[in-house]
């Protein structure tokens, strides 16, 4: 991989991943009909932002920004166990059964766009070579 395509891919999933993280604050918050003003969004979303954050440096996913192990799940673990920590250490609740939905729809956001990353990545790659070979 070249240097302008690997800072690409880094910084590719480094978005990817703190879009997933604000779709999953925007969904919680729209179906328990709360605020979608920025600043009730930010009170939510800091504390898996600043996890998402800590995941990617334990991680070191910047090596393998697109890999399901570690990367993905490593970030994951560390977004949703970092995430609860900073939300009840600033009085924010961590209800069993939100832990829970955090889980799952995390572990589906983060761990899910690297997947099917993967999958579009070998169709693109037998394409080619059947491709080739048909040349």
């Amino acid at each position: 991989m070249t240097e302008p395509s690997r800072a690409s891919a880094i910084i590719t999933a480094a978005l990817l991943d703190t879009a997933a993280v604000v779709v999953f604050v925007l969904i919680g918050r729209r179906s328990h009909a709360e605020g979608l003003e920025l600043i009730e969004v930010w009170g939510t979303a800091w504390p898996f932002l600043v996890a998402l954050a800590t995941g990617w440096l334990v991680a070191r996913a910047w090596r393998h920004p697109i890999a399901v192990w570690p990367s993905a799940i490593v970030i994951w673990v560390v977004t949703l166990i970092g995430g609860m920590l900073l939300r009840a250490m600033s009085g924010q609740g961590t209800d069993p059964a939100f832990v829970i939905v955090a889980a799952s729809v995390l572990a589906a956001f983060l761990i899910g766009w690297r997947l099917l990353a993967r999958v579009v990545a070998t169709l693109t790659r037998r394409r080619s070579r059947a491709n080739s070979v048909d040349a």
